[in-house]
């Protein structure tokens, strides 16, 4: 089932997210929800706060082909370890729809989570993964990929989106 998507800003965006203490059949249900979601929007990456639930969960999948996707559920994601090395994404968000960004983060990051078996895994993501991994981890933290850039430039795009939420208001979206 494809979930409304929330539009900065929403305080439901800002919030640190609950951990995960059970992966229930309603937890594996919303992951496939997200996956769904997120492809339709289309994006590479969605985090739970992002459709209303405040919860530490976050889907994603960088490969950007239909021919071999690579769909990753991670509950309770947490970063372990990030490269001194640093790489630039113009990043954007699914909350944050037509905003676009450089930021600058490690372009490596090992990443701890439990999967929807309830099986632990880790992984060293790299490049734009690494890059979707880490900005899909912030928003478990009440971060935006916003946050990142200079306070002109943020107030900016903020009421970019208040303007487009009235627009959707207006025209009962």
């Amino acid at each position: 089932m494809i979930r409304p998507i929330l539009i900065h800003p929403d305080p439901r965006l800002k919030k640190q997210c609950d951990p995960i203490r059970e992966i229930t059949a309603d937890l594996r249900r919303l992951a496939s929800d997200m996956l769904e979601t997120m492809y339709d929007a289309p994006g590479i990456g969605l985090a739970a706060p992002q459709v209303g639930i405040t919860k530490r969960l976050i889907v994603m999948d960088c490969m950007k082909s239909p021919d071999a996707p690579r769909p990753l559920i991670l509950f309770n994601p947490q970063v372990t370890w990030t490269s001194d090395t640093l790489s630039t994404y113009e990043e954007g968000c699914l909350s944050i729809p037509e905003q676009y960004a450089d930021v600058q983060r490690p372009d490596r990051a090992t990443v701890t989570w439990t999967d929807e078996t309830g099986t632990a895994q880790e992984e060293t993501f790299e490049g734009l993964w690494a890059t979707c991994v880490q900005h899909e981890i912030d928003h478990l933290n009440g971060k935006l990929f916003i946050d990142y850039l200079g306070l002109m430039r943020r107030q900016m795009i903020t009421r970019k989106m208040e303007k487009l939420k009235r627009e959707i208001a207006r025209e009962g979206r």
